[in-house]
């Protein structure tokens, strides 16, 4: 590793509260020296002029999707990879949704040999029910030892007497458990958020009641069982409310919003793009308005991605049909940014922390710093880039996102990444 000497960057550190302006030594792998002017540097040091830049740790994803083993066509671990990286992205969770799924160590254990070291870092979800269908609930001792990050099934369980099981086992485990709280029968055949826009579309709606409903029953178990649980792709105002509440009653959660959720709503949805075809749907104006102050008070602790690749052929059918998801490891930090950050109404430390410090907080991991004596683990970003989001800019093997074909401002350009420990 070498010697590099970053000139009058802006670095962010969220863990202790500061946003300045400085000189930033950075040596085989450590940061050595954070200072108003720094002069006294190894001759061989890399030296560049930064003005504008943004240095800060890196981003870290709460959930995605792999295509990798079993729907390689959609994303191969090494795609993800480079996506993630270019994306500012230096840790990614993955859900368990995989072929054959993540319910069995020896699953496993071989996705993590596929990690190479010096690089963007993988953790694993451990499925949370046999095969992801919410019966029978996996070796959760046996995924645990064998380093999964926590247990999820990346949707809904609707059998509570198997979920009220797994909380009960997971509590002297330590690890999170994730849950997407829908409730199925509710929600029916719909696919956008019901509303006056939702009729006019002449789309089947999902009423916000089928998340409120099942936040609500899972909060109940959860202050019998105490177990440490993280609400995933919470989409509505009522969900915020819930959780504010809960919160406040000192139940051990914590709770994640997907990026698209903060940028789009309904009103986005008369294209009928199937790129916007999301499970959740997107909310009402009104759910988009609750979650965003929802994440700048810290009611939703953490950002999620929620990286979803699927082919040009799966996503090009009608709205209703096409697969939920979309993709946005390359997508999510310039147009954060420029949406809420440009705008003044976040901060940057509250995008950063919301994007990085809250999803580790969430995986019950370390946070990374931007400080002297830390481990570079860093991204470098420069908000006024603008490109064109096409097959040939994005890493990713999918190109399923609303945004394509169009330019948008800012992007990472440089990533710094320790050896990884295995």
């Amino acid at each position: 590793m070498g010697s590099e000497l970053l000139e009058q960057v802006r670095v962010l550190d969220p863990v202790s509260g500061t946003d300045r302006v400085a000189d930033i030594w950075i040596a085989e792998g450590k940061i050595r020296e954070i200072s108003p002017k720094i002069v006294d540097i190894p001759q061989e040091t890399t030296v560049r002029d930064s003005r504008g830049l943004i240095l800060a740790p890196g981003l870290v994803e709460l959930y995605a999707r792999s295509g990798e083993p079993g729907r390689e066509e959609r994303e191969t671990l090494d795609s993800l990879r480079s996506a993630a990286l270019a994306g500012g992205v230096t840790r990614i969770a993955l859900l368990p949704d995989t072929i054959p799924p993540i319910d069995n160590p020896s699953v496993l254990e071989r996705l993590r040999k596929k990690q190479p070291p010096n690089t963007a870092r993988f953790y694993f979800w451990g499925a949370a029910t046999q095969n992801l269908e919410g019966q029978q609930m996996t070796e959760l001792a046996e995924l645990s030892a064998a380093h999964c990050i926590g247990f999820t099934d990346g949707r809904p369980i609707s059998n509570f007497g198997v979920l009220r099981q797994i909380l009960e086992y997971l509590a002297p485990l330590g690890k999170p458990l994730a849950l997407v709280a829908t409730d199925r029968a509710l929600r029916g055949e719909g696919v956008m958020r019901e509303g006056v826009l939702s009729i006019r579309s002449g789309l089947p709606g999902d009423p916000a009641i089928s998340e409120a409903a099942a936040i609500a029953a899972l909060l109940e178990i959860i202050a019998v069982t105490h177990a440490n649980v993280h609400l995933m792709r919470v989409s509505t105002a009522r969900g915020v409310e819930l959780i504010a509440e809960a919160k406040s009653r000192g139940l051990p959660i914590t709770a994640s919003v997907t990026w698209l959720h903060l940028l789009l709503s309904t009103e986005e949805m008369g294209s009928y793009d199937p790129n916007l075809r999301l499970d959740p749907p997107l909310g009402n104006p009104n759910d988009r308005a609750a979650l965003i102050q929802g994440v700048r008070e810290g009611t939703l602790d953490a950002i999620a991605i929620d990286h979803a690749p699927f082919t040009y052929a799966e996503k090009t059918v009608a709205f209703a049909d096409a697969p939920c998801g979309a993709i946005g490891l390359e997508l999510a930090l310039p147009l954060l940014w420029h949406r809420f950050v440009e705008t003044g109404e976040w901060s940057a430390l509250t995008l950063w922390n919301r994007l990085s410090t809250a999803p580790l907080r969430c995986l019950q991991q370390p946070p990374l710093r931007c400080a002297v004596g830390e481990s570079a683990e860093l991204v470098l970003f420069d908000p006024h880039q603008t490109w064109n989001v096409n097959p040939q800019t994005l890493q990713s093997l999918s190109h399923n996102t609303y945004w394509l074909g169009k330019e948008i401002k800012g992007r990472a350009i440089q990533v710094w990444h320790p050896k990884n420990q295995k």
